[in-house]
């Protein structure tokens, strides 16, 4: 049974002080994010995704999220193979589908679905 990945597509770092992780990171990468709402920010970075969550806990570490074509389908793959649902499928936007399974040695794995993906 595989999932289907298709390579590393996003890492979100949990951000409880957005406007100090903001000003850390685009002072780090040189850049502003494209995306700098007060629920998300985002960078492209190399044309992947580097995220920041104010949401997020920094007790689970950042979340990489792999890209896949059906991320309800490959959640459930992944819970086939003994994950644990950590976050369900959902829509953020877009288009954009994620879930976030706890695999059974304790990381978070990430999936994500994004039509608006183009490798460089």
């Amino acid at each position: 049974m595989t999932v289907g990945m298709l390579g590393l597509r996003t890492v979100v770092y949990p951000a409880p002080d957005l406007a100090a992780a903001k000003l850390w990171w685009t002072a780090v990468l040189g850049i502003e994010p494209y995306f700098d709402e007060p629920f998300y920010v985002g960078y492209e970075v190399g044309g992947y995704e580097l995220a920041l969550d104010p949401d997020g806990d920094p007790a689970d570490g950042p979340i990489v999220y792999w890209g896949v074509e059906d991320a309800a389908a490959a959640e459930a793959r992944l819970v086939e193979a003994g994950a644990e649902p950590h976050t369900p499928c959902r829509e953020v936007g877009g288009g954009i589908e994620v879930a976030v399974v706890r695999n059974p040695v304790g990381d978070l794995v990430g999936v994500i679905r994004n039509p608006h993906f183009e490798i460089p």
